[in-house]
């Protein structure tokens, strides 16, 4: 500790609607949505907090086109890819055409167009 106290609280995303967008990260992690107001959503879920704050001039990344570049992304720890893959796409996510690492790891964008991906990496660096 460098004696400041200083700690992450959380990611915060910007996107068109937070709590849309929250219901969409709660829904796949397995969270619950803890807070919601016009501007304001907070999901609290396994691994840790996310909050969002609604911009209504977001503009989403065009990955992997760089007109737009990719400011952040997510990564998701998955046992099981197929099943997961599959949640997130009934869930309202988007499967990216390009996919660098598909034997261990996929990308997705969700509802408001930022790129995720749902990865097996811990499970083969723990192998």
């Amino acid at each position: 500790m460098n004696g400041t106290g200083i700690r992450l609280s959380s990611p915060t995303i910007n996107c068109p609607d937070a709590a849309a967008l929250g219901r969409f990260y709660a829904r796949i992690t397995g969270g619950k949505v803890v807070y919601t107001d016009p501007v304001w959503a907070t999901v609290d879920g396994p691994g840790g907090r996310i909050d969002f704050q609604s911009d209504p001039a977001h503009v989403p990344p065009t990955w992997p086109d760089p007109a737009v570049p990719i400011q952040f992304h997510l990564d998701f720890y998955v046992e099981d890819l197929a099943a997961a893959a599959e949640l997130v796409l009934a869930a309202g996510a988007t499967q990216y055409e390009h996919q660098p690492n598909a034997d261990h790891c996929l990308v997705f964008a969700d509802p408001a167009g930022h790129p995720f991906c749902l990865s097996t990496w811990d499970l083969l660096e723990n192998q």
